[in-house]
């Protein structure tokens, strides 16, 4: 049975530890393996015939797009945050809103990603918990009532 709290002795009591930062930035090696993430999701969207329709959504040259997704995965898995000090708050539904997402372009999204983790990401939990993430991001950004 546990004492009130009024009866609490106070020395027995140890602070509680700071909140843990993402760290799937560390796990994942830092921004070398976010680029290539980066670059390999790419390739997939440009290889894979289930993207297509998700590659018509961006522009020829997808140099500067790469750039931005490489920022923003790096501060989302917790490294540096230069997507913010670059580009505020990411509101990611408001910057795909013009873009009609449903489950087939959330799929396509996410196939791609799977197949670059694939490709860079070693450690199977790490892998795991990214891609739960993923979905869950991908997903809210869904604006599309197609089924």
């Amino acid at each position: 049975m546990t004492e009130p709290a009024d009866k609490l002795d106070s020395s027995k009591l140890r602070p509680i530890p700071q909140i843990m930062q993402n760290p799937h930035y560390e796990m994942i090696g830092g921004v070398e393996p976010i680029t290539r993430l980066v670059e390999r999701f790419y390739f997939h969207m440009d290889t894979l015939p289930e993207a297509k329709g998700i590659r018509a959504m961006h522009e020829a040259d997808l140099t500067h797009t790469k750039e931005v997704l490489a920022k923003f995965l790096t501060e989302w898995l917790g490294g540096p945050k230069e997507y913010s000090a670059d580009r505020g708050h990411p509101r990611l539904r408001q910057k795909h809103i013009h873009f009609p997402i449903g489950e087939l372009e959330r799929d396509a999204w996410m196939l791609c990603m799977r197949c670059a983790m694939d490709d860079i990401v070693a450690n199977t939990t790490l892998k795991q918990q990214m891609e739960q993430a993923f979905f869950k991001t991908a997903d809210f950004i869904r604006n599309d009532n197609r089924e």
